[in-house]
């Protein structure tokens, strides 16, 4: 693999300095440090393995960022979309990169710089129970990086020491079976789960044994879903259905919710603003659903924007397919519900709904805060529309603007003062993951809806997933799949919507077909806000729904997504040059 001829030899270690433990995640000043006078004690590999939390995991601190709440949007789903066209992902524009493309120097440097701990850590003067800890932190965080770098590009070659230009053979490693990857990668999770102290004896904010299992499941499903979706197409694993991964999800995920460390939170007060109010908390030290965050923190000014932005369109919107997918309050669709008030206006849409869909669109009711606690006694500024008279930057997409992770607060909103955590995993999605995990294998029973899906439900105050009482669904997006599949991804696109799931979900389901392909996202009615300054931003389809996309020509006949391509990313043409890989399907 001749990408990684350009790195130096040596011992380059990013030394964490700060002194508070509790603040270890906000911030992680660089200085090098010697070869020789390193490995000795526990205390160096701490210092070593700092630097995998600092660089390996996103902050999102930049401007326009709204945290993993716009991920949706910048990835390509079907969930939410932004007012500037942008075709490269799902309308097949996008083009085999000279170079970079996301194999690059950058993405093969974070995996040599786990291997070089896991190639030097053995010099440790220390017993190996001592020092074990950071050994699992370790191999946690190449499973981590690997896994990008799977779902990105597929078959990958196995790189597991610290390669210098000496390492000849290995230097040409070929790409070997993306199922080959996947075992690595979990093997990897394994001594992880083996290394790390459970929660209870962890460090603050430092990956523990249940995050690693988390992490498995997590990845055993997308592996699983993948190669079932994918059989028999140039994607797929000849002679796997996908069942052995599919598996450990179910067992792993089932593993954690035995463990009884974890929980859903605000079940108390789900259906009223609990839901939402799990998504801007600037502290999740307490929480049970809560795996595994990032703190910001104001006095160090390590901190993000998203309260600025969230009190803005940000350019973004639900779609309409999205807000149709919600459930009315009798757990029927709104296909045939009777307490579906129609969708005139945003106050009928979420009447008599799912209590999430309140929680997660602004609506114009009173009762949605756009700023509160603002200075000299002025009244709170509430959501009356979506705003569409501003910059680009400022405007919502669709008409549905997004109220989930947003942080009304006015000091919060003041200059990138936001200090909302950044949530890598909670409980939520792995009472998800071993329901679609047993669902896929055929297993699925009604206990095991009640420990998963029904927990999530009974929050929020909806009805129980049946498995005998499942209302058939003319809109159902997958018609030859199961009640339960189709109703168990529902449920996943519900309770995770706009978290960043959906773009992953929609390419291990194989599911462009159904979703993307010749889809225009449409948003709300336009003329609710016929008053509105600046409402003429909207340009609608026959039947009033803004259509974003109305007038760019590349979406006449909707997205163009290349199903036989555009799952996985081209291989960049130097490697192709230098080490004589062959390119992935159809580029």
């Amino acid at each position: 693999m001749k990408i990684i001829k350009y790195f130096s030899v040596g011992l380059v270690c990013l030394l964490a300095l700060n002194s508070c433990e509790s603040d270890f995640l906000e911030r992680s000043p660089e200085v090098n440090i010697s070869d020789g006078e390193f490995w000795k004690s526990k205390n160096d590999l701490k210092l070593y393995t700092n630097n995998f939390y600092n660089n390996f995991l996103p902050s999102y601190q930049g401007y326009f960022t709204q945290g993993i709440y716009g991920l949706d949007s910048d990835e390509g789903t079907d969930n939410m979309v932004h007012l500037n066209f942008n075709g490269n992902i799902l309308n097949g524009e996008r083009i085999v990169p000279s170079s970079g493309g996301g194999w690059s120097i950058t993405e093969w440097g974070r995996i040599r710089n786990v291997n070089y701990f896991l190639q030097n850590y053995t010099k440790s003067t220390e017993n190996f129970e001592v020092i074990k800890e950071h050994v699992g932190e370790a191999h946690y965080f190449r499973a981590l990086l690997y896994f990008d770098l799977l779902k990105k590009f597929g078959d990958l070659p196995w790189i597991d020491k610290a390669l210098t230009p000496s390492d000849a053979d290995l230097l040409k490693a070929p790409r070997v079976s993306r199922a080959i990857i996947a075992d690595n990668i979990l093997a990897d999770l394994d001594k992880a789960t083996l290394y790390l102290p459970t929660k209870a004896a962890s460090s603050s904010n430092r990956v523990y044994r249940e995050v690693a299992m988390a992490l498995q499941a997590r990845i055993a499903l997308y592996e699983g879903t993948w190669e079932k979706y994918h059989a028999g197409t140039p994607f797929g694993v000849a002679g796997s259905n996908g069942d052995k991964y599919l598996t450990k999800a179910a067992t792993v995920s089932k593993a954690i919710i035995d463990s009884g460390i974890f929980d859903l939170d605000n079940k108390a007060t789900g259906s009223n603003r609990g839901y939402w109010s799990l998504f801007n908390q600037s502290n999740y030290s307490n929480s049970r659903e809560v795996i595994f965050w990032r703190r910001y923190d104001v006095a160090s000014n390590f901190t993000n924007r998203w309260a600025e932005y969230g009190a803005r369109g940000n350019g973004k919107g639900f779609t309409k397919s999205l807000v149709d997918d919600y459930l009315c309050i009798d757990g029927k669709p709104i296909s045939s519900s009777s307490l579906y008030q129609g969708d005139e206006t945003l106050i009928d849409i979420v009447t008599n709904r799912d209590p999430r869909l309140k929680q997660s669109i602004h609506v114009n009711d009173g009762a949605h805060p756009i700023t509160n606690n603002r200075p000299s006694g002025l009244a709170d500024l509430l959501f009356t529309n979506p705003i569409v008279d501003q910059a680009t930057e400022d405007n919502c997409s669709t008409g549905f603007q997004r109220f989930k992770g947003t942080e009304p607060n006015y000091a919060k909103q003041l200059n990138g003062m936001g200090d909302a955590g950044l949530i890598f995993f909670r409980y939520a999605e792995v009472l998800l993951n071993y329901a679609e995990a047993k669902a896929e294998l055929g297993t699925i029973t009604q206990g095991d809806l009640d420990i998963s899906i029904n927990q999530l439900r009974a929050r929020v105050q909806m009805p129980n997933l049946v498995m005998g009482l499942i209302v058939s669904d003319p809109n159902w997006a997958f018609p030859t799949l199961s009640p339960v599949i189709n109703e168990v991804r529902r449920e996943r696109r519900i309770e995770l919507a706009v978290e960043g799931f959906r773009h992953d979900d929609i390419w291990r389901w194989a599911a462009a077909d159904e979703l993307i392909i010749g889809k225009k996202p449409l948003g709300a009615k336009k003329a609710q806000w016929a008053n509105v300054p600046g409402i003429n931003l909207y340009n609608t389809n026959a039947e009033g729904y803004v259509e974003p996309y109305k007038n760019v020509g590349a979406m006449a006949t909707g997205y163009k997504f290349k199903a036989d391509r555009d799952y996985l990313l081209p291989i960049p043409l130097n490697q192709i040059t230098l080490a004589g890989y062959k390119q992935n399907p159809n580029w």
